[in-house]
């Protein structure tokens, strides 16, 4: 959920105008406006002003995102200098370079 909907959606749950919010949390009702339509994108600290005039709290969790990469390919990675990490990437390069011209020669030809 992003900030504005949870803001809105708390707002109107509460029965609270956005002048009222605005005036609880210490702000102006266009400010309120402009972050619940998205203009805005406000910090942390304002979204949790705003939930704390509301009598609620945000709270912040993380998750791993999923990836290919494993810790132990990572460590490895990191374990070389930025000499070799840059040839690495410069190898990697080429050859994607060389598999779509490969590509490109492969579908010109059919």
């Amino acid at each position: 959920m992003l900030p504005s909907e949870l803001i809105s959606s708390t707002r109107r749950r509460l029965g609270l105008s956005q002048r009222r919010l605005a005036l609880r949390a210490g702000t102006t009702q266009a400010a309120v406006s402009r972050i619940e339509r998205g203009l805005v994108s406000p910090t942390f600290t304002t979204l949790r002003e705003l939930m704390l005039a509301m009598g609620e709290e945000p709270t912040l969790s993380s998750r791993r995102l999923p990836t290919d990469w494993d810790p132990a390919h990572m460590a490895s990675t990191l374990q070389r200098t930025p000499e070799e990490r840059l040839a690495l990437a410069l190898s990697w390069n080429r050859m994607a370079g060389r598999l779509a011209n490969a590509g490109r020669t492969a579908r010109n030809d059919a």
